[in-house]
């Protein structure tokens, strides 16, 4: 009778399973076109896309995932570990890619399927806490969110694979295997060291349920001394340091003293978290789609820990951070839409009645809607304009200025041109000799036209091609702003 029952439902599953793998295909393609005609029409960047392309070529090479672009911090040439600037192994996952196709276009798919891929667990854990039209409604929201666009806007980074493992997490919570959340929790431990953050966080909110609490102190405990042991004993290993991203001056000079004034001093954190206003209009942002069922439920802790992290920054540096620009939320929002989810099954549980089921779909809807509403004011609003699928008018002498670089040379590029060289050239960004880096690449290509992020206007980018000229160096190609120079023998 079971195998009978089993059988009947089968097509129903395969029908379920149909319409979610359409929908993961669909995101698929559309993340990998928005990044794909970026990268294609010269619209990316050396940050950060050149850098993982040279860590992960390095794995792929059987070797450490060294990046010219990163060793160009220190000295002209030099090489430095990914593994001493942040500590993401994970990445080693992506390199049998790099035996298909080497080059930076494979981060970009790669980054697309991952974000998708993350629909599938999450569709399962919210049919069955709230069903199966509800699965539907928040997975299309959590394809259409803002964070997500931006992350893909934004060419690659690790925290590609944050929303699929989140979900993983989530869903096995949720089914109570144990071991199987732990697993998961070690996997995003190896994403970024900051997400032990994330683990803590999450261990404190396991702490608030009574089958979880030994659980959740194992998350805590593990999560702080991995913390401490990647940013004080591991990444230093690698070249790195406990100072290199200490963007919280006001707080204190270390991680000791900011967390004793943050305890003595709460009534600071709140000035802290609003300015500037960017802290605010990001945080409303993350949670007003959701309508704040996030704050229902104890799993907010997971979110709130790493989006603290980002918030109460107080230094210039960090301000990439704030805002709702590259890839810092797409950590967080699967969290948030797990959160959502579990805040609406405790609303139902803490008011019975059939019109709260119905407030939760229809609050589904509402997350669906927002989600889609949202869509014109970011990145995914490009698909939809035509003209952005067209090259620039600059595009033909971007092209011939790339051509003209000889393969396995040094050269100091212009950020939107560093990745299409990247596969082929030992790229670095192109910026001014300064007293601590004297040495210039044996190669450059400049551009004139756009400001570059390593240069104060574009009358110094001006002066620099001059002053290379100056030095010697011979002007291989010159057209509609783009400059190639040769350092001569």
């Amino acid at each position: 009778m079971i195998r009978l029952m089993s059988l009947l439902r089968s097509p129903v599953r395969l029908r379920h399973g149909h319409a979610v793998g359409a929908i993961t295909v669909m995101a698929f393609l559309g993340y990998s076109l928005l990044g794909l005609i970026k990268f294609y029409t010269f619209r990316t960047g050396i940050y950060d896309l050149v850098i993982f392309d040279q860590g992960v070529r390095g794995y792929a090479n059987f070797g450490a995932p060294l990046s010219f672009t990163k060793g160009n911090w220190e000295a002209l040439g030099t090489t430095f570990s990914l593994l001493g600037d942040h500590f993401s192994p994970i990445l080693v996952l992506l390199a049998p890619l790099y035996w298909v196709h080497d080059g930076p276009e494979t981060l970009i798919v790669a980054q697309a399927a991952l974000f998708s891929l993350a629909v599938v667990p999450f569709w399962v854990h919210v049919r069955r806490a709230l069903g199966t039209g509800t699965a539907y409604l928040l997975g299309i929201a959590y394809i259409l969110s803002w964070p997500i666009a931006e992350a893909v806007n934004f060419h690659f980074h690790e925290y590609a694979f944050v929303p699929l493992i989140t979900a993983v997490l989530f869903e096995r919570l949720q089914a109570g295997r144990q071991w199987h959340a732990l697993a998961a929790a070690a996997v995003l431990l190896t994403v970024k060291e900051d997400l032990a953050v994330f683990v803590v966080g999450l261990g404190m909110a396991l702490l608030f349920i009574r089958e979880w609490r030994r659980t959740g102190a194992v998350m805590i405990v593990a999560g702080a001394g991995f913390l401490w042991l990647t940013s004080c004993v591991i990444m230093p290993a690698f070249g790195g340091s406990p100072a290199r991203y200490w963007y919280y001056s006001g707080w204190g000079r270390n991680p000791g003293e900011a967390i004793t004034r943050i305890a003595t001093r709460p009534q600071e954190i709140l000035s802290v978290l609003s300015a500037p206003d960017t802290k605010l209009w990001t945080i409303l942002l993350l949670f007003a789609p959701l309508l704040f069922l996030p704050l229902l439920s104890p799993y907010v802790l997971a979110p709130a820990a790493l989006l603290a992290e980002r918030m109460l920054a107080t230094d210039p540096g960090a301000a990439g951070w704030w805002g709702t620009r590259y890839h810092y939320n797409a950590a967080i929002v699967m969290a948030l839409f797990c959160a959502a989810v579990d805040g609406a099954v405790r609303l139902r549980r803490a008011v019975q009645g059939r019109r709260l089921e119905r407030f939760t779909s229809s609050w589904a809807a509402v997350v669906a809607v927002a989600a889609l509403g949202i869509v014109p004011y970011f990145a995914f609003a490009n698909l939809f304009t035509l003209s952005w699928y067209k090259a620039g008018s600059r595009f033909a002498a971007a092209s011939e200025a790339i051509r003209r670089i000889p393969d396995n040379v040094l050269v100091e590029a212009a950020s939107a041109l560093g990745p299409n060289m990247s596969a082929r050239t030992k790229v670095v960004a192109w910026a001014a000799k300064t007293a601590a880096r004297p040495e210039r690449a044996p190669w450059i290509l400049a551009d004139l036209k756009d400001k570059q992020p390593q240069f104060a206007s574009i009358q110094e980018q001006a002066a620099d091609v001059e002053l290379l000229r100056q030095r010697g160096y011979r002007e291989v190609f010159s057209q509609d702003g783009y400059v190639v120079l040769h350092a001569r023998p």
